[in-house]
């Protein structure tokens, strides 16, 4: 039997249940594959259903606020994500008069769509011969071929793109592609793989070299960047100010506080002593609360935020504030560390 033929064998003995493997409507695995993305399944699935039941079809997610989309997305991070689920579902009412595509020439013009999620979609759709290359593969072929080429470089991924090409059952290259992904989600993990009942553990070289911890390799991570969001609240009765933030950063269009960024860590008294905050709120603003700072981590940025709630009012608003009723906020799209302040802030 050969290695293909083994892991769709554990595959059908070891498969979980999941939704979107139930069916082979394009629209529905796009939304599976999206909100997978960096995301754990268990994590993943809530979004999914209610996702899918807000917006049973493509239609209706094109229908779609951004708003709505980034409030039903919170807490499940990279937003990107999101909004350009929603640039792919009006895309596909347009050029496609509402038909989710499912053929790999097609998706891969898609906004927000690339080579992997154009192939397994084609694949588990379509059954389209189309390799599929996510994480859980790019480990399984490490360690069984015992490539030692990094990932995260143009000519680590082409080449493992390259060896998933030829060992992709051809006859069967959906069910393979879910068996590869299955098998590196479940047995063949990161940490504390599962060696000892693995049915293909004679051929693979990780195991045989002891090289299981050194494979799959990547080179080392850009420099993290430290950033500190000094935020002010104010309340006014049953409403706070609020910020809509632009497109142009993390966040991007969501809602959070009056924002003071600064390059280093400032105490409270430091802050309201900013000639900036003081031409917004004055200079003799009294503090109701500090809370201690929190740290935010995204893939290349450490957020370090802290929050000021004064009892003054500003001078005057910036283009982008808004006082907004506290029992109206569920209804806008905030980032996970607002949400959790707000919530604790009025015990909601």
């Amino acid at each position: 039997m050969n290695f293909s033929d083994e892991l769709i064998q554990w595959y059908f003995k070891n498969k979980r249940d999941l939704p979107w493997r139930n069916t082979t409507n394009a629209y529905t695995i796009w939304l599976s594959e999206i909100i997978l993305q960096q995301t754990r399944v268990e994590q993943g699935m809530p979004y999914f259903h209610r996702f899918l039941e807000k917006y049973p079809n493509v239609r209706a997610f094109a229908a779609a606020d951004e708003d709505d989309i980034l409030n039903l997305w919170q807490g499940l991070g990279y937003y990107s994500r999101g909004r350009n689920m929603l640039k792919t579902a009006r895309q596909v009412v347009k050029e496609f008069n509402g038909e989710f595509p499912a053929v790999y020439d097609q998706l891969i013009h898609l906004k927000g769509i690339g080579e992997y999620t154009a192939s397994a979609i084609s694949s588990f759709s379509t059954n389209q011969a189309k390799a599929v290359v996510d994480g859980n593969v790019f480990r399984v072929l490490a360690r069984y071929f015992g490539i030692s080429e990094p990932i995260n470089i143009t000519k680590g991924k082409k080449l493992f793109q390259d060896i998933a090409n030829d060992i992709l059952n051809k006859d069967n290259p959906g069910l393979h592609n879910q068996a590869m992904m299955e098998f590196g989600a479940m047995l063949c993990k990161p940490k504390n793989p599962d060696c000892e009942i693995c049915p293909v553990r004679s051929g693979c070289y990780a195991f045989n070299n002891d090289a299981i911890a050194d494979l799959p390799k990547k080179l080392k991570k850009t420099k993290i960047r430290e950033r500190f969001l000094n935020y002010i609240v104010v309340t006014d009765g049953d409403t706070i100010l609020m910020n809509k933030r632009d497109d142009k950063d993390i966040w991007a269009n969501m809602y959070d506080f009056p924002l003071f960024e600064s390059t280093h860590r400032l105490t409270t008294e430091q802050v309201l002593s900013l000639p900036e905050f003081k031409s917004y709120f004055g200079e003799n603003s009294r503090v109701i609360n500090t809370y201690p700072i929190k740290k935010h981590v995204l893939t290349h940025q450490h957020l370090h935020a802290q929050f000021i709630h004064i009892s003054n009012k500003p001078i005057k608003l910036e283009q982008k504030w808004f006082y907004n009723y506290v029992n109206n906020l569920e209804k806008i799209a905030m980032p996970k560390i607002i949400f959790i302040f707000i919530n604790n802030l009025f015990n909601l």
